[in-house]
């Protein structure tokens, strides 16, 4: 099954996120925000998409970001996607870019967290660093204002993110941390000081 969808306000339900349809030049998108008065990060902040439910597949998503004027300083334009996000919104799988450590960022370290997987609520942002886990990043090549295109192929424990048609995977994951076999929604992620927008969405569910 493929589902192209224009993304609008009446396509998906809110998580600790403000939604509104807005434009980006000609083009109609869905902007998400992160409210600031919860600054916690790498938590369950994300649009999710109506009626559907995804296992295995692709899901390829084209997307824009921008720092909210009253972003913290450690704010990186974090935006993404969820999948395999259950009913309670309480575990997911995630997968983000962060622009301002980017094509424009001259800080080696900062260069190399460019891109990050997580896990909800076990294997966070925070729980890699706490303990040295560097596998689950990886430079990239974007900024904040541009369109970055993200697909992301899963099957069943392992998921590949590519960035912009690349033939090349930006970040492959063996063993995700949910599993195999969980089954759930898709949304859009974005984290602290980001307005990120989102003009379209292809899935593919394989089974």
């Amino acid at each position: 099954m493929e589902k192209h969808i224009k993304l609008t306000t009446e396509d998906i339900t809110t998580v600790n996120v403000a939604v509104k349809d807005a434009q980006v030049g000609e083009t109609a998108v869905l902007q998400v925000a992160k409210p600031l008065k919860n600054d916690t990060p790498d938590i369950n902040t994300y649009a999710k998409l109506k009626d559907l439910q995804f296992h295995n597949g692709i899901i390829e998503v084209k997307m824009l970001s921008r720092l909210l004027p009253e972003a913290p300083d450690y704010a990186r334009g974090f935006i993404g996607i969820v999948f395999r996000a259950n009913d309670s919104d309480s575990e997911f799988e995630s997968f983000y870019v962060r622009p301002t450590n980017g094509r424009g960022c001259t800080d080696p370290i900062r260069r190399s967290h460019g891109c990050q997987y997580f896990s909800f609520p076990g294997y966070t942002f925070s729980y890699f660093r706490d303990f040295g886990i560097t596998a689950y990043e990886a430079p990239v090549d974007v900024a904040l204002d541009e369109w970055i295109t993200l697909k992301a192929v899963i099957e069943d424990d392992r998921a590949e993110f590519y960035l912009n048609h690349s033939p090349d995977p930006l970040l492959v994951v063996d063993g995700l941390k949910h599993g195999k076999g969980n089954h759930g929604a898709v949304g859009l992620y974005v984290d602290n000081g980001t307005e990120g927008y989102f003009s379209e969405i292809r899935v593919i569910c394989t089974d």
